[in-house]
């Protein structure tokens, strides 16, 4: 007589590690869980929230964010380890919001909105050096609608021809 021996597979995720990581700094957990976008974002989101303390008013609401977006990351970083060990075990996680799992990026061929982020991104710096005035930005805060504008005709005549 045979006797099977049953090897049992560690789950690729721990969710007590993701959760601990997140406890001590946040953003951890999700780098932990491979999600390195997501992770890079909350520690940039933790530190401008961090920043914003130090401020004059709107303090018990600034806090609450602070609070609120801490343990938000834990709860989430804990869930996304789960939900990776049952797609590892081929089991369908339970149904979020959205009835899915781990949401899929899908690309939108556009690059328009990184370009004009890190575009507004160099011209807020550019404002803290004083190298150019933030009243100069306020100034010519049209142009932005309009450029938007023209991005979502542009984006038009594009899926127009392409016969959508």
């Amino acid at each position: 007589m045979e006797e099977k021996v049953v090897i049992q597979q560690r789950p690729p995720k721990s969710p007590a590690a993701a959760g601990i990581l997140s406890i001590i700094f946040p953003g951890t957990g999700a780098l932990y869980n491979g999600q390195v976008a997501k992770g890079i974002f909350y520690m940039i989101l933790f530190a401008g929230l961090i920043t914003i303390q130090g401020g004059g008013g709107g303090q018990p609401f600034k806090a609450l964010l602070l609070a609120g977006f801490y343990f938000f990351q834990i709860i989430d970083s804990i869930q996304v380890a789960k939900t990776i060990n049952l797609n590892a075990a081929g089991l369908k996680p339970a149904a979020g919001p959205a009835g899915q799992g781990l949401p899929e990026l899908v690309p939108s061929g556009s690059i328009f909105w990184g370009l004009f982020l890190i575009a507004l991104g160099v011209l807020l710096i550019l404002a803290n050096f004083e190298i150019i005035f933030y009243e100069d930005l306020f100034r010519f805060w049209p142009a932005v609608v309009i450029a938007i504008g023209l991005k979502l005709v542009a984006e038009s005549v594009a899926k127009s021809k392409k016969g959508n």
